[in-house]
């Protein structure tokens, strides 16, 4: 029977309408954080990736790192009751390092010279590992998951094979356990971005001046680290010192986030930690390239490790080329070299201020 061309096409904008109609598919996340706070990198990059509407937070898996983790525990879930998204889990994770400990550490910093920032373990803010001092932002009423993270994790990469990226902004010690538990985690998922590792940055800042090698995320955990960096994920993504550095969240850029008057806005406004020259926007910038991978515009590949010495270099981070990479196992990452600095800039901003999505 023929058709009239009227009749195609309404039937083409029936379907064009329910296409744009029909919510697009978000990418899958699981946030592997040290989520110190209140406010700070730890808490905005929570905040960042959950405002995105192209993204569906599966959980927060939590890890000792910046503090310990019962506090960044509490912290997180207090951000989430701030902005109404008690629905995503928070997990806890490890308390301590594979290896590392405290005590050891201060022995090798009298040893080999005092590191600028020691996280949890520094004595300018030193408190019992399963203390949660009164929060500044007040005390959740929500409650973590009753699941371990290196279980959730697996979980997750299992219920989505395929489809979930990994995003690491601290130290390692949970995907660690993870790969230890079960070997196919790291296929399992999509892949594994993080913020971590310091090749040569070019600043004055002291806590690379020294040894610009050092990185906090491979420091605290080294055997960690270097668990992760030589299983097979199928893409590893790396935000290095180097370019996080580039990155400053300045006076301005808050005044114009809290103007929208939301609760996140006022949360992050609140907590703004001025100095000079603002902040470094250290794991925002990893997890909104992550988001719009246009935001980089320099990209090597460089294999990775990091050195388990118990010398000077222990926990810093080792690079090659494909050219001269060692025999023994190491995967290539993709690390982020440059970025354009105003767009990354506005794109924040823009999340910061939005409303934040319903479930």
């Amino acid at each position: 029977m023929m058709r009239h061309p009227r009749y195609f096409l309404a039937i083409t904008c029936l379907l064009l309408a329910s296409s744009l109609a029909w919510p697009q598919q978000r990418r899958k996340v699981i946030i592997n954080q040290d989520g110190s706070g209140p406010g700070g990198s730890n808490m905005q990059t929570l905040a960042l990736l959950i405002q995105s509407p192209q993204v569906e937070v599966l959980g927060i898996t939590v890890v000792s790192g910046n503090q310990w983790r019962d506090e960044e525990v509490a912290h997180s879930l207090r951000l989430l009751e701030i902005i109404r998204r008690t629905d995503i889990p928070v997990v806890p994770g490890a308390v301590f390092p594979l290896v590392r400990r405290r005590e050891e550490t201060q022995m090798w910093q009298q040893r080999f010279g005092k590191v600028a920032f020691a996280g949890a373990w520094d004595d300018r803010w030193w408190h019992e590992p399963f203390v949660v001092p009164p929060l500044p932002e007040g005390q959740p009423t929500a409650k973590p998951s009753d699941e371990d993270a290196a279980h959730f994790l697996i979980r997750k990469v299992h219920q989505y094979p395929h489809e979930v990226t990994i995003y690491e902004g601290g130290p390692m010690t949970n995907l660690a356990l993870a790969i230890s538990i079960d070997p196919q985690f790291p296929e399992l998922a999509h892949e594994l971005v993080f913020m971590g590792g310091s090749l040569g940055p070019q600043t004055d800042d002291p806590e690379f001046v020294n040894n610009p090698r050092h990185e906090f995320n491979f420091w605290f955990d080294p055997e960690a680290a270097q668990v992760v960096l030589r299983a097979p994920w199928k893409k590893i993504v790396c935000t290095p010192t180097d370019i996080s550095i580039k990155t400053r969240l300045t006076p301005a850029m808050i005044k114009q986030i809290d103007t929208s008057g939301t609760p996140l806005a006022h949360y992050v406004a609140g907590y703004f930690r001025t100095g000079q020259g603002g902040e470094y926007m250290w794991d925002e910038l990893a997890a909104a390239a992550w988001i719009n991978p246009s935001l980089i515009t320099k990209r090597e590949t460089r294999y990775m490790a990091v050195d388990l010495d118990r010398g000077a270099g222990y926990g810093n981070t080792l690079t090659w080329t494909e050219k001269d990479k060692p025999k023994v196992a190491a995967q290539p990452v993709e690390v982020q070299v440059d970025l354009d600095t105003e767009k990354f800039y506005r794109m924040f901003v823009s999340l910061m201020s939005a409303p934040t999505p319903a479930r």
